[in-house]
């Protein structure tokens, strides 16, 4: 009877094991960001860098988040889906950064460099 519930138990444990590897199948990547100024290579600390999923027709999907960069202008987040993500960069006295990256590795190093803003155009003078 004790070899009965030992080989219930093992049957149990391994099918437990398939399923949380099926439901795990997703693969995710680890985000590293660094955020420099585009004239001298400086970090820009506090820049806020917003992450938004992207569905494959291209349009923005629902969720995501925003990440603050330190004071060396780094940050990271873990887990993040592979798959296509709209990075927005906004940081003061900068103009504000957007592209959209294929995540597809487990690590992914983004370095973002920000441009000082443009003068503004007008028709009137």
């Amino acid at each position: 009877m004790a070899d009965m519930k030992a080989r219930l138990l093992l049957v149990a444990l391994l099918l437990g094991a398939a399923i949380l590897a099926m439901a795990g199948d997703k693969q995710l990547s680890n985000l590293k960001f660094a955020v420099v100024k585009e004239t001298n290579g400086k970090p820009v600390r506090n820049a806020a860098i917003v992450l938004h999923p992207v569905d494959k027709h291209g349009w923005q999907a629902k969720g995501g988040m925003e990440l603050k960069t330190d004071s060396e202008g780094k940050t990271y987040v873990d887990g993040i889906p592979y798959g296509k993500m709209r990075v927005q960069v906004i940081a003061p006295h900068f103009q504000t950064y957007g592209e959209d990256f294929d995540i597809n590795q487990p690590e992914t190093e983004l370095t973002i460099k920000l441009k000082p803003p443009q003068d503004q155009y007008s028709i009137y003078k």
